[in-house]
């Protein structure tokens, strides 16, 4: 039996309210108008992070990337990582993770692959790395170069949880070729409504962590930025998707790179 706590807000609910969705709760509705009357251009830039994984996935399958551990999913959205990974490379292999039971609930969504490729699903934290490995280890073969792909994630993961630290030892267990992937909202944009952001999110039980550039820039200390290294999200490889209704309308108060371990 799964058990869904309703008593506060989830960002993978809100995050699915914000898509438009129906997999979340009157708890994370409540918090999501709270942040709408903050800024109304809050689900443009939950489908401009969804567009950024979309264009990094397509350009990290086309460099030859086969393997791909997803940690923060969220409730399955079309199309997923695999379904664009797999496009390209019928034979990539992809392990979701997310600590949301709900998303735990849809993860048969997430696991209808192609034939000759693979997908797992983990219910695990990223603040418990090492269940991480253990899990992604069945399905992933970490000799082989993988891509870590932490998209609106970190965000939620404050220093006294040691997010930089986080990311340095899932790293650590993957080869040379692999690449880390991440966005991350900053207060850099608009530091008045991101402090009520984080003041209303925190009343309601939910860590926000935003960060500046050069901290989000220090999750990526010894590897190799790709080009164009650290951009707003919708800057990167524009050419590799679609853009998103409204992102050029208005601040994109976040930050997305995707990086090479050497």
């Amino acid at each position: 039996m799964i058990e869904i706590d309703t008593s506060k807000p989830h960002p993978a609910r809100m995050y699915d309210w914000y898509l438009g969705g129906k997999d979340n709760y009157p708890v994370d509705e409540a918090m999501g108008k709270q942040m709408l009357a903050l800024d109304p251009r809050v689900p443009v830039m939950a489908r401009v992070n969804r567009a950024f994984m979309h264009r990094a996935t397509r350009w990290l399958a086309k460099s030859g990337v086969r393997q791909f551990l997803d940690i923060g999913t969220g409730i399955p959205t079309e199309p997923n990582l695999h379904q664009i990974a797999q496009q390209i490379a019928p034979d990539a292999r992809v392990v979701y993770c997310d600590n949301d039971p709900i998303v735990l609930a849809h993860a048969a969504a997430l696991l209808r692959g192609t034939d000759d490729g693979t997908t797992e699903y983990l219910q695990a934290d990223v603040r418990d790395p090492d269940a991480i490995v253990e899990g992604a280890r069945k399905v992933l073969d970490f000799s082989r170069p993988v891509a870590l792909s932490l998209i609106a994630l970190l965000h939620f993961v404050s220093d006294e949880d040691g997010a930089h630290e986080l990311v340095s030892r899932l790293l650590s267990e993957l080869p040379s070729g692999s690449y880390l992937v991440m966005t991350h909202a900053s207060g850099d944009f608009t530091p008045e409504e991101s402090k009520a952001a984080t003041e209303k999110l925190k009343a309601a039980g939910v860590t926000l962590a935003l960060r500046s550039r050069e901290e989000f820039t220090r999750f990526f200390d010894g590897l190799e930025l790709v080009e164009p290294g650290v951009a707003v999200p919708h800057h990167w490889h524009p050419e590799l998707g679609e853009p998103v209704p409204g992102q050029d309308d208005g601040v994109i108060p976040g930050y997305g790179a995707v990086a090479r371990k050497p």
